[in-house]
């Protein structure tokens, strides 16, 4: 059943967009800013913290990245007054890195003006390996102004670990995640165990260090690795937290991590930017497309 379901998952990729999404419905909550708030009100209702990104990246004009700037404006004035925790992520490239820097820090210091007024939290997401430096620049210069705003570090590519030493610091807010571009062995690992052993070293490190940890990760051997290695080593609650995306099945996992009181942050996106998204998804994990068809089978 599982080759079933993994073909069928690619050729989602080719099938018109009402097709695909019932199969994506489990990934993206839904396209507009009213979908995404009764998403977060029922993961906060759960116990647990959430973060919002607006699908979408590489836009081509100055245009189209203001539009993006002003929903992510429109997103913070909308959860201003959740009564719990949620912040938004967001890609550069959908701001407009492809048009010029001057106008993704135009953009970028628009919304986190709106983030300061708000008082809710900012992770500047990360691109491909050519972005790298760019993201960690507009990182350093918007964190100066707003310490609520946070970054990520890749753990397949080699560089991530001086990286982080570069930018430790009791304001840094540091999302640890395997990375999902396609990168050459030339600068990143290539295999599971050396980019799981990076990743459980970025994060040691970075919890030996000043800043938090945002454990970003489905994978059960690290996230069992690091609650043992967090728990012998007394680690502060306040120090970290276990991130994942929307919809991913995890078992009862989150809600044991949750009720050892630790944060465990979900990553929701939505938006009409949905279809690649959803299909990365599904490729990813191609056991969702039996759970629906097997929904469909009962209704």
């Amino acid at each position: 059943m599982d080759w079933f379901n993994t073909m069928l998952a690619s050729m989602l990729t080719y099938c018109p967009r009402w097709m695909t999404r019932p199969f994506a419905q489990p990934y993206v909550a839904g396209e507009t800013i009213e979908d995404v708030l009764g998403t977060i009100e029922d993961i906060i209702n759960q116990g647990f913290s959430a973060t919002i990104d607006i699908l979408g990246e590489h836009v081509q004009t100055a245009e189209e990245s203001q539009t993006v700037r002003d929903k992510y404006c429109r997103l913070y004035e909308a959860i201003e007054n959740i009564n719990g925790d949620c912040t938004i992520s967001l890609k550069l490239t959908h701001l407009g890195l492809d048009v010029s820097e001057n106008l993704v820090l135009e953009n970028l210091s628009a919304i986190v003006q709106k983030a300061r007024e708000v008082s809710r939290g900012i992770t500047i997401d990360m691109e491909d390996s050519e972005l790298t430096d760019i993201t960690l620049n507009m990182y350093k210069k918007t964190v100066a102004g707003f310490n609520q705003t946070g970054t990520v570090l890749q753990a397949y590519l080699f560089r991530s670990l001086d990286d982080l030493k570069a930018i430790d610091s009791p304001q840094l807010k540091l999302r640890i995640c395997k990375g999902i571009y396609r990168e050459s062995s030339e600068i990143a690992f290539q295999n599971k165990d050396e980019i799981r052993n990076n990743f459980i070293t970025l994060v040691q490190t970075l919890l030996k260090g000043q800043g938090t940890a945002q454990i970003a990760t489905h994978d059960p051997i690290l996230m069992d690795s690091l609650e043992t290695w967090i728990e012998e080593n007394q680690i502060s609650p306040d120090r970290f937290e276990f991130q994942v995306l929307y919809g991913v099945p995890m078992g009862n996992k989150l809600e044991k991590l949750r009720d050892k009181g630790w944060t465990v942050r979900i990553y929701v996106p939505f938006g009409e930017q949905w279809f690649d998204y959803s299909v990365r998804r599904l490729k990813e994990n191609p056991q969702i497309i039996g759970y629906v068809l097997g929904n469909f089978l009962k209704n």
